[in-house]
């Protein structure tokens, strides 16, 4: 008789992936200015802190909803005390007021269809025990958020077959690729629940076409049993054309029955776009009713306080400053991917183009010395021990191509930023260094070879002819 429970014991959380691995490194020696200048710099989390100032101020002038309070006076033991999981409704209206804003208010969301969770892994997962059995499947585009692994999979018992996309069309979704996976899932015994994307893209940080997001509702359509989840946790991140496009516009735009509407869902959370994970604010928008209510019952387990809701409702509930955060957000976004990109060419790396997301989706493959994921995670531990950047190999994304990494660059300041691609470019001198002495060593050793066996056998030719 077992002691602790198969979920308490198995090794499917996902934990031992070089994702996470390479997070504990950064933990052992993490880089400081001032006192581990040789450390790891963090370059593998994807968090946005460009704009904390702009919050930070909006605090200050503010200092009656940061001390819990409503027109001068204290409501602190209202917000201590017990609050449904419902949550605020003062705080629903003004978060899908912003999710609308966001998509410059060309789709709505009603504040009755939401459902408030503990950040957006709490509201993925949700969505899966809501919407799948144990050994029901999701298919998943490749490359995709490494923490999916365990997000939908852990403790629902989920299964996750990949759509393989690839670098030949800049890793867009592809007909022939989805109708691949749906049958690969059939050849496994899998039903297939759905499709999941994360839009814009983690970690390619590219926004959705709107030929794709046709070609998948087309295909919950058509696959009458199924379900479509756009992860749209970094909407707020578009930093130049095309636009971002939501699946709830392309709802909108077709005009397809309520059947179809109530088979899409999305997910959202302020933890990318206003750069807040530690609040753990995430949200489950449906038009299932259904689904909304089994969430809402669900997410007792990981509530948003009420405290956060009080202060963030306040915050949103400003127009004025939401105007001009999303704008000046986004001028911050793009002038600190421009310099990544421009680091990276530098150092004579290349990368996806991009328009949206804290990271860049970087191209190493010609520092592979072999079309192997093996080489691959060579690489990966010599840039983490050697050169000291933590960065997530594509391998740990499940790219079917070796040699893509996830870089990271609104972490850290723009001194660190210049200083790990000062790092990465010095890697790479010496990298190619070290090739062409070896090349030309191997050279030098065949040319040398060659003349001993021409002298060798010219020798024994006269030795023959002397005969």
């Amino acid at each position: 008789m077992r002691l602790l429970s198969t979920i308490a014991t198995c090794n499917s959380h996902g934990q031992d992936s070089s994702y996470f691995l390479g997070w504990q490194e950064y933990e052992k020696n993490p880089y400081d200015e001032l006192h581990n200048p040789k450390g790891i710099i963090q370059m593998g989390l994807a968090e946005n802190q460009l704009s904390f100032d702009l919050l930070e101020s909006w605090l200050a002038k503010n200092p009656d909803v940061a001390g819990f309070k409503r027109d001068g006076k204290s409501i602190f033991r209202e917000l201590a005390l017990f609050q449904d999981y419902h949550g605020l409704p003062s705080f629903k209206k003004a978060l899908v007021d912003f999710m609308s804003e966001i998509r410059g208010n060309k789709v709505t969301f009603d504040p009755n269809h939401i459902v408030l969770t503990a950040g957006a892994t709490s509201a993925n997962e949700t969505l899966m025990f809501c919407l799948a059995e144990q050994g029901d499947a999701f298919l998943l585009p490749t490359p995709y958020y490494p923490g999916f692994d365990r997000d939908l999979k852990w403790r629902t018992g989920a299964e996750i077959v990949p759509i393989q996309c690839t670098s030949s069309n800049n890793f867009q979704i592809t007909e022939p690729a989805l109708k691949q996976a749906y049958e690969e899932a059939r050849k496994r015994n899998l039903r297939v629940k759905g499709v999941l994307v994360t839009n814009p893209s983690n970690p390619l940080g590219t926004t959705m076409s709107r030929s794709e997001l046709n070609l998948l509702v087309d295909f919950i359509k058509e696959k009458s049993d199924t379900h479509l989840i756009s992860d749209e946790i970094y909407s707020g991140t578009v930093f130049s054309s095309p636009g971002f496009v939501s699946v709830m516009e392309i709802l909108k735009e077709r005009n397809d029955t309520d059947e179809i509407w109530n088979r899409v869902h999305v997910v959202y959370s302020l933890s990318k776009d206003l750069g807040l994970p530690g609040f753990r604010v995430g949200a489950i928008y449906s038009e299932n009713d259904t689904v909304v209510a089994a969430a809402t019952k669900m997410s007792s387990f990981g509530l948003v306080s009420s405290q956060t809701q009080y202060l963030l409702s306040a915050m949103l509930g400003d127009k004025k400053f939401t105007r001009n955060y999303i704008v000046e957000n986004q001028k911050r976004l793009k002038r600190r991917q421009r310099m990544m990109v421009s680091g990276l060419q530098k150092a004579g790396i290349s990368c996806l183009e991009s328009n949206a997301g804290l990271f860049c989706w970087v191209d190493m493959r010609h520092l592979l010395h072999s079309n192997t994921f093996e080489a691959e995670m060579e690489l990966w531990k010599k840039i983490v021990y050697q050169v000291g950047l933590n960065i997530s190999p594509g391998s740990s994304c499940h790219c079917t191509e070796p040699g893509w990494f996830r870089v990271c660059f609104a972490n850290m300041s723009e001194e660190t930023l210049a200083l790990a691609m000062k790092r990465l470019k010095n890697f790479v001198v010496e990298s190619t260094c070290t090739q062409r002495s070896a090349l030309f060593n191997g050279t030098s050793k065949r040319k040398s070879l060659t003349k001993w066996v021409f002298r060798l056998s010219s020798r024994d030719h006269r030795e023959q002819e002397e005969r």
